[in-house]
């Protein structure tokens, strides 16, 4: 009986959304709703009080012909119904106020990376460790936002609970099918004889990748090189095939490539196909666009709200400006969508969200996914001119014309500016001046941050992830607390007019941002310092590029545009952005940087994402036995007492500053606590 009355729950709620798509003009036509569930038996979060889980799909339709949809790469040439209209769908994953008059009226978007589901474990504070622990300390929810995903990424595959979005493929006049080159590179952490054309982060099969179109054609080559500018030598076509070993036994395979002998740790091998069915990848920035003008402006949707939140980490970070720089916050009425925009650690760059046979999942880390459409220009929200080409250009030159621009904070850790060139968002093309931003963008270096918060106590590998072991242990530092600050301040913003607190990075003005050959880094025993950060090049992708096609695979590549790193104090923490009281009242250095351990090879560059935790010697005599330059830790504070009294104060200047949270202190100053037990020993 309970089965039969959920089941007519979701049927009346589904006819209840159809009727209010339709009403609304609005291009969501209907909501399939899967299941629909109390959060935690009901539980009252706050003023909130109790909320309710929907997973299910979304079902859009769009006109070619609208001029908000002009920008869609062959949306012309994808099928369409009596309407004249492309359908497509996504997932959905929505958490809201069962009476929404209880919330905020403003939705908490995250776009999600990979079809997963991030913003709830770092803001939450979701104990990982914990499976049952999905909604933390109900931080968002205490706090009465509506918090929704919607799937945007076709090339994830059909399994796990990854949120995906279901395009049409496109075709030519009459039917015929479009082919192109499609290219895929790796870097091994081991040998390994078979590696699948998509992007390994989508999993050991590299999710939904174009499967070659002919094996035998002379249009795919292989090719391995040493370095990410290092000349690129072609493998004979006799030493390798498209193909997967399975039980033994090599089997045809036009999703997975085999080299005989093996690929190598260390080695960079790319490979270049022709493919044929180009999804119409772009329709992912419309399903964000078209869902989240439906809640806002449709009074019937499924969780009505007058202000919209988006946020994006890493991949989806670079979604957001390249959503803007797009024209995407503008839906099919010209009205604006998102009222505010948090770009996380999404350094310059944008990425393969809207072109043909664009792959979504490719970045652009140091030894994988190299010269793809990630960091180009422009750079900065403001125009600015390109030295070289003479073009001028700025991220939000559409959205101003469409008066759609929403408030933006641009936040990235150090990281990025090793791994991202995040330094290109402030400064000139030339790297020689800061540059002026927008008035309403804020751009926020967090210092001593990785790019995402390694597990404390820190290691230096991840069981999980072979291909990540580092010389130093990882960067732990918690971006939690600046997440939790940072979303009160942009609702603030947008809601009362309250201006968040100023713009802080490193700048060249004042000595803190600087080329690499001025970077001042201690010689700390046992650390071997970078030798290059990350750069943004000019890439040619052939002629009809602007509108979405790519000709030359890989491109031609010319001169990168200069990106400098933030200078170091002393101990070697970065200086000019925000500091966590941890960079303040220091027991390490903490870097954005780390270097590869020599086991997985290339022993000499960066690792992806990783920074590092080098700690203080604990007595001078052990600092002056191994010649380290930094201060130790009984040089510094007289007693664990003094150190947490000096942490403290550093966390109640940060709450002034608007970067941390009072109701967030003591969990801070407990931290703080752990941090010094792990590094002295004592307690």
């Amino acid at each position: 009986m309970r089965h039969l009355c959920v089941r007519f729950v979701c049927i009346v709620s589904i006819v209840t959304l159809l009727f209010s798509a339709a009403g609304a003009d609005a291009h969501v036509t209907h909501i399939e709703i899967i299941s629909r569930s109390d959060i935690q038996d009901g539980h009252a979060f706050g003023l909130a009080g109790a909320y309710e889980k929907i997973v299910g799909r979304v079902y859009f339709a769009v006109d070619p012909a609208n001029i908000h949809n002009r920008q869609i790469v062959d949306l012309d040439k994808a099928p369409r119904n009596a309407q004249g209209e492309v359908e497509f769908s996504a997932d959905l994953y929505l958490l809201k106020p069962k009476v929404m008059d209880k919330g905020n009226g403003a939705v908490l978007f995250e776009v999600s990376n990979r079809g997963g589901k991030g913003i709830l474990h770092i803001v939450n504070g979701v104990n990982s460790s914990d499976p049952t622990a999905e909604f933390g300390d109900g931080f968002l929810m205490r706090k009465g936002y509506t918090i929704a995903w919607v799937g945007w990424e076709a090339d994830l595959a059909d399994q796990g609970d990854r949120l995906r979005l279901f395009a049409p493929v496109a075709h030519d006049a009459g039917g015929k099918e479009i082919r192109g080159l499609v290219r895929s590179d790796f870097t091994p952490a081991q040998k390994l004889e078979d590696m699948p054309l998509g992007h390994f982060l989508l999993g050991p099969t590299g999710g939904k990748s174009y499967p070659v179109d002919d094996p035998n054609s002379a249009k795919n080559v292989l090719t391995v090189r040493d370095t990410p500018d290092g000349l690129r030598r072609i493998i004979p076509r006799s030493q390798w095939s498209f193909a997967h070993t399975v039980d033994g036994h090599l089997v045809s395979d036009l999703h997975f490539i085999h080299l005989d002998g093996g690929f190598l740790p260390g080695k960079i091998y790319e490979v270049v196909y022709e493919a044929k069915d180009p999804i119409v990848v772009g329709l992912g920035l419309a399903s964000v666009r078209d869902f989240l003008s439906y809640l806002k402006y449709e009074p019937q949707a499924a969780a009505p709200v007058h202000r919209v939140y988006a946020v994006g980490i890493s991949q989806s970070g670079r979604f957001l400006r390249h959503f803007l720089y797009q024209d995407f916050n503008a839906d099919e009425q010209g009205r604006q969508v998102m009222d505010g925009v948090m770009a996380h650690v999404a350094g310059a760059g944008r990425g393969s969200f809207n072109h043909r046979f664009a792959q979504p999942s490719r970045d652009a880390q140091p030894l994988s996914s190299i010269f793809f459409p990630t960091d180009l220009f422009p750079f900065t929200d403001l125009p600015e001119t390109d030295p070289e080409s003479g073009e001028t250009a700025g991220l939000l030159d559409a959205t101003k014309k469409s008066h759609t621009a929403p408030k933006i904070f641009l936040t990235n850790t150090s990281y990025e500016y090793w791994g991202r060139s995040a330094s290109l968002i402030h400064t000139s093309p030339d790297g020689l001046k800061d540059a002026q931003l927008g008035e309403n963008v804020r751009v926020y270096m967090l210092d001593g941050l990785q790019h995402f918060s390694a597990p404390f106590p820190p290691k230096k590998s991840n069981p999980g992830s072979p291909d990540s072991t580092a010389q130093q242990r990882y960067n732990p530092n918690p971006v939690q607390w600046y997440w939790r600050a940072l979303i009160t301040d942009m609702n603030q913003w947008v809601k009362d007019g309250t201006p968040p607190p100023p713009s802080t990075y490193p700048k060249i003005a004042d000595g803190t941002l600087v080329p690499l050959g001025k970077w001042n880094f201690p010689k700390i025993p046992g650390v071997n310092k970078p030798h290059e950060a990350s750069l943004a090049y000019h890439l040619d992708f052939g002629p009809h590029w602007k509108e979405g096609i790519v000709s030359f695979e890989p491109p031609k590549v010319g001169r990168p545009f200069p990106v400098l790193v933030p200078q170091t104090d002393a101990d070697g923490n970065d200086l000019g952005g925000v500091r966590l009281p941890e960079l303040q009242i220091p027991l390490a250095t903490y870097t954005g940087w780390n270097l590869r351990d020599p086991s997985i090879g290339a022993s000499d560059l960066r690792l992806s994402f990783y920074g590092s935790f080098i700690p203080f010697a604990k007595t001078a005599a052990e600092r002056e036995q191994t010649g380290d330059p930094r201060l130790s830790v009984a040089e510094r504070y007289a007693s664990r007492e003094q150190y947490l009294g000096q942490f403290a104060e550093a966390a109640m200047k940060l709450i002034h500053e608007r970067f941390l949270l009072p109701e967030d202190l003591p969990a801070v100053l407990q931290r703080g606590e752990r941090e010094w037990d792990e590094v002295t020993g004592q307690k």
